[in-house]
């Protein structure tokens, strides 16, 4: 073979590979489309199963599954007379010699102790008069897509499958348990003692070339690559430090060629550059590495001159979607925004500078705020390890879930969007302060009803089992831990029991909901102090925020209303992100093992992708030293957060609003801090933090959406609609 021939077959390899890739992404979709589907008629048939006349042989034909396959979901349909099934199991017991498997060690479940039964929350509403349909036996054979994003089956040493039930970690007993109530040695959240530097900064449209900073330049880009970008820019200011690109997504171009976004993304920040290398300093200012987040669509590049030493340039690329989607709007208004932004900013903090990112802006501005006087003079303490990781562990962030037929009609009446408008700055009013207290089951228990009480009103988080009650008809109140993607699910079957970590006020809303209290039964509680670690701090934010929106609304020139708007949804990222950004996740190690080798994959980790040849995991690796790490006070707004979508008092108005005040099958979906439901309802609003605003209002009769992005793109006709209606409430 000569040069020629090698040359030409690489060629023609080319677009082999490109179609192989494009079939195992193909592949992987369908599998995942399968996967839904199986977990939908699974559910359904659990369902059918709950019906008292019902037969396994008819559900069995129905689905098309063996008898053995239905009664395995729902086993009271077992068709086996008792005499035959007892002398069954009394041969395998017989027959069974080999030796039990050792448990696995772990703390034995204590009996729980009952919480008491709290004052309802408003008035429920009337039952809707358009019923649900039934599921006919017609209907069950055509399975709705459930709204989940699962990975490809894998058969894995002690893997779980998408969607099955997992336990969350315990507090041990013991001289352990110590651990999970104790801080940091030495790690406290002190003020700064030194003022962050103002980085100067571009604003710079990858689409048109346009960049705005102390002046305008037109860029030839070549490209795209990181390197060419930054020769471009370089040529004209070597002084700019972080460029925000304001439109044009250059690191995703060639997502086609790569199976998944993330390593599309990662293959363009590391694109070979003969001046620019990867940034791997690091200093109290200034992050170290490229970044690139679960979703790939905000990456940060850091860059330095290749072969240069520490002073030579410092560079970051970002996405400027990081503090708002700027809609359109021009280089030279989002720098306006910006500027309007840090203006604004300076009234509350004299010092603030603007750093990379809202999250990284938000926790510094707060630590601006870290009180000099009273009894965190000496600084907040940040908890151990073990607390931070169970944190991480048992307290999700926003509430994402589907609710499709036959929860909700096929055909929905209306599809309306009431969004919470800036919901996070609601809740920051009160937070968790110093180390917990750890109360047992046993120690709740032994509480008079009004300590139990308090307790369940106080900066708690609490393990608990719970129990949905008989006839139940509504939507789940607490989250329960699953595999996969989402996380967490929301049981809603009667008599459904299951056992999780929640948030005080989610617990409190369950025991106290307008329709039927929940049993729960506490099981651990870790119980903090009640303070105000985030309230001065959220106060000047929303200032900000309330001065930006007024502004917003009213200024003349349209222009400056999109400007001050920009700067109000900047704001809106510095409190949420910073919230965030108190989180702190675990720095996550990746690998790959061979397949022949699963064994060797470490206990715990997630499998990200896999081919017939290895698979690629990632596991988390501990806690970096975070002296702003707080994932307890992130944990109680978002518990707060979840708990005002199911119920939340108007006081002003003297009503409740919310999920749990609309008729059960209303409820269509929730996402984050939205909830979607079959009809628009006449909830006050007053564009304060926490409200309902009615976003997007269809009218029907609509199919009920069957997956995500069904549902996004209803949001998005939705929102259209009410607007060409001229937002009428």
């Amino acid at each position: 073979m000569d040069a020629t021939a090698y040359n030409n077959g690489l060629a023609d390899l080319r677009p082999l590979r490109d179609e192989i890739a494009k079939l195992e992404r193909d592949a992987a979709k369908l599998n995942k489309e399968i996967e839904k589907r199986h977990r939908d008629r699974d559910g359904r048939i659990v369902k059918l199963g709950s019906f008292e006349p019902a037969k396994a042989s008819v559900i069995a034909k129905a689905a098309g599954l063996s008898i053995g396959d239905i009664v395995t979901l729902v086993p009271r349909l077992d068709p086996t007379p008792e005499h035959a099934r007892a002398q069954l199991q009394a041969e395998n017991t017989a027959s069974d010699t080999r030796p039990a498997k050792a448990p696995t060690e772990r703390r034995e479940e204590p009996e729980g102790a009952v919480a008491p039964t709290l004052p309802a929350h408003g008035t429920p509403q009337p039952e809707p008069t358009a019923a649900v349909e039934p599921v006919t036996a017609e209907a069950a054979e055509e399975p709705a897509l459930g709204s989940a994003e699962v990975t490809p089956p894998l058969s894995v040493p002690g893997a779980k499958e998408p969607g099955e039930r997992i336990e969350l970690p315990v507090i041990p007993d013991g001289p352990e348990a110590a651990r999970y109530t104790a801080a940091t040695k030495g790690l406290f959240s002190k003020r700064p003692p030194f003022q962050q530097k103002a980085r100067e900064t571009a604003f710079l449209d990858a689409t048109t070339g346009v960049m705005v900073g102390r002046g305008v330049a037109h860029l030839d880009l070549g490209t795209r690559t990181p390197g060419e970008i930054l020769d471009a820019v370089m040529a004209v200011s070597t002084h700019i430090e972080r460029i925000y690109i304001t439109a044009g997504a250059p690191w995703h171009a060639d997502t086609d060629r790569y199976p998944t976004m993330k390593q599309a993304v990662t293959a363009w920040l590391h694109t070979p550059s003969e001046r620019w290398i990867e940034d791997t300093s690091w200093d109290k200012e200034r992050l170290a590495g490229h970044f690139v987040p679960g979703n790939a669509r905000l990456p940060v590049g850091r860059y330095t001159r290749a072969g240069a030493d520490r002073n030579a340039e410092h560079v970051e690329i970002r996405a400027v979607n990081e503090w708002f989607d700027p809609a359109g709007a021009d280089p030279h208004l989002v720098r306006e925004a910006f500027a309007l932004l840090w203006k604004t900013l300076r009234q509350f903090w004299p010092d603030a500078v603007l750093l990379g990112s809202p999250s990284q802006t938000g926790k510094d501005l707060w630590a601006r705020t870290i009180p000099i006087k009273g009894q965190w003079a000496d600084g907040f303490p940040v908890l151990s390890e073990e607390l931070r990781g169970l944190f991480h562990a048992t307290a999700g962030q926003g509430r994402t879930e589907l609710i499709v037929p036959p929860k909700v009609p096929a055909e929905l009446p209306g599809l309306a969007e009431y969004d919470r408008t800036f919901a996070y700055a609601r809740h920051t009013w009160k937070g968790p302060v110093g180390t917990p207290r750890h109360v047992t089951a046993a120690a709740f228990a032994k509480m008079s009803e009004a300590e139990q009480k308090k307790l369940l009103m106080s900066c708690a988080h609490l393990r608990v089992r719970v129990t949905v009650p008989d006839g139940w008809e509504h939507v789940g109140l607490l989250p329960a831990p699953i595999s996969g993607d989402r996380h967490w699910e929301y049981p809603s079957t009667p008599g459904a029991t299951f056992t999780t970590w929640a948030g005080a006020p989610e617990v409190y809303t369950a025991l106290s909901n307008p329709i039927k209290p929940w049993r729960i039964e506490v099981l651990d509680a870790l119980v903090f102090q009640d303070g105000e670690p985030i309230d001065k701090w959220s106060l000047h934010l929303k200032e900000a925020w309330n001065q930006l929106s007024a502004v917003a609304r009213v200024h003349e020139d349209p222009r400056q209303r999109q400007a001050n708007y920009l700067a109000a949804r900047a704001v809106r990222s510095i409190l949420l992100f910073g919230i965030g950004g108190f989180a702190q996740r675990p720095r996550m190690v990746t690998g790959t093992t061979a397949m022949n080798e699963l064994h060797l994959v470490p206990e715990g980790a997630e499998i990200l992708t896999h081919d017939e040849h290895k698979v690629t995991w990632q596991r988390v690796s501990g806690f970096r030293k975070d002296d702003t790490a707080h994932p307890e006070w992130s944990a109680y707004v978002w518990s707060s957060a979840r708990a005002a979508l199911l119920s939340m008092n108007m006081k002003g108005d003297g009503v409740h609003v919310g999920a749990l005040h609309v008729p059960a099958g209303e409820v269509v979906a929730f996402r984050t801090d939205a909830v979607y439901l079959t009809a628009r309802h006449g909830w006050p609003y007053h564009g304060q933090p926490g409200e309902y605003l009615l976003k997007g209002h269809l009218t029907g009769p609509i199919s009920a959406p069957g997956s995500e992005d069904e549902l996004l793109a209803l949001r998005d006709q939705g929102r259209a609609a009410l607007a060409a209606a001229g937002g009428e409430r």
